[in-house]
């Protein structure tokens, strides 16, 4: 069974720092891309980071510069460092999973749109900058 579980969501400050993590099981870790999106109230998902299984890494510019994705294959778990946290980044994040048999169906992790579209999604943690 695919698991994928959150961890270091929380309140902070403006100009803060705060460290996601997510622990994945079930699946073959490194060969899967995995990718942190977030859900602001009344949006869609956005795809915030993604880092690939060859380590290419992907981020959405409003956070290029501030958040830095990475993973570490031999414990299955992939991180999100967010620093000079701003309001607008208060959301859920979500840690999605891009398996093989996702991979070999040509499929990847959108960019935008509807949450748990594709792929192995956990179940979220809340983040808050209050400014």
């Amino acid at each position: 069974e695919v698991q994928l579980v959150e961890s270091g969501g929380g309140s902070v400050q403006a100009g803060g720092s705060l460290r996601l993590s997510c622990t994945a099981s079930g699946f073959t870790f490194d060969e899967s891309d995995m990718g942190w999106y977030r859900q602001a109230p009344g949006n869609e998902c956005e795809l915030v980071s993604r880092i690939s299984s060859d380590g290419s890494t992907y981020y959405t510019d409003s956070v290029k510069g501030r958040f830095t994705v990475s993973r570490d294959n031999a414990e299955n778990m992939v991180y999100q460092q967010m620093n000079s946290l701003k309001p607008e980044d208060t959301a859920k994040y979500y840690c999605a999973a891009l398996t093989t048999e996702f991979k070999n169906g040509g499929y990847w992790l959108p960019s935008w749109g509807r949450c748990r579209s594709v792929g192995y999604w956990g179940q979220g943690t809340q983040v808050t900058v209050s400014s």
